[in-house]
């Protein structure tokens, strides 16, 4: 998708953080930017600022989901769908809330799921477009104390997987974006802020021009930063190394 002027693109957590970032870099592009999240003023802004339309809607509330593929629909088919809303939870794996899991995994895992399977037949039947599935370096590697969380970004990074297979032979392209620690008030939301000198957070924009950069070279997958290419690399290709210095490292 080498030109982008012009196109639909859905984002969803548009509101803020790294959803905001990828909107206002899609449109920087020249795309049509549909952004959705819960905060109906900030969306207003992100829709202000990007030339485009917003949806107001709690993907994990009943009827949520549905109250964004409805509106989607009545613009039109989409060409670029980017499933960035997400919600992160610092907890060990022996201290979890039934509620905050439940919660976890409908947004993280069940929503984007639910906004794939409707949004993506409109796309096969043009034969275009791009999927773009926000996971997490967590999700990848694991982190300690964020097993929920990293559970929750796996499995939507395996689904994005399966998904790239499938939709191939229809023309509809996949991306996995793998960000690390990005600026943003994600761990304030998640209950613990980030504290370790290492790696240091990137800015979101930094993830929004590289969102852009890997649809119009039509990249299966994009790290940010590159550097975290390497542990992955190290994890597949030797797990016992690696799980040596996660214990030692974290």
């Amino acid at each position: 998708m080498t030109h982008m002027e012009g196109r639909l693109a859905v984002v969803t957590g548009a509101s803020s953080g790294i959803g905001r970032a990828i909107a206002t870099a899609l449109a920087d592009a020249g795309c049509r930017i549909v952004a959705t999240g819960r905060n109906t003023e900030r969306l207003a802004d992100v829709a202000m600022q990007t030339g485009g339309d917003y949806i107001a809607a709690d993907l994990v509330e009943p009827g949520g989901v549905d109250t964004v593929v409805e509106a989607v629909h009545r613009v039109g088919v989409p060409e670029i769908v980017v499933l960035s809303a997400g919600i992160g939870l610092a907890r060990p794996a022996s201290d979890s809330d039934d509620g905050e899991l439940r919660r976890l995994f409908q947004l993280n895992a069940e929503a984007p799921i639910r906004l794939c399977a409707a949004l993506l037949p409109g796309m096969r039947e043009r034969r275009c477009g791009r999927l773009v599935f926000v996971t997490s370096i967590a999700g990848v590697l694991g982190v300690a104390g964020e097993s929920a969380y990293a559970s929750t970004k796996g499995a939507l990074h395996a689904f994005a997987e399966s998904v790239r297979v499938e939709a191939a032979a229809d023309g509809v392209g996949v991306t996995t974006v793998v960000p690390g620690v990005v600026d943003t008030r994600f761990f304030a939301q998640r209950g613990h802020r980030y504290t370790r000198r290492f790696p240091r957070p990137i800015p979101p924009e930094r993830v929004g021009r590289a969102v852009v950069r890997a649809i119009e070279r039509d990249r299966a997958q994009v790290v940010v930063p590159g550097w975290l290419r390497l542990p992955i690399a190290v994890r597949g290709a030797f797990p016992e190394v690696y799980a040596r210095a996660a214990s030692k490292f974290g």
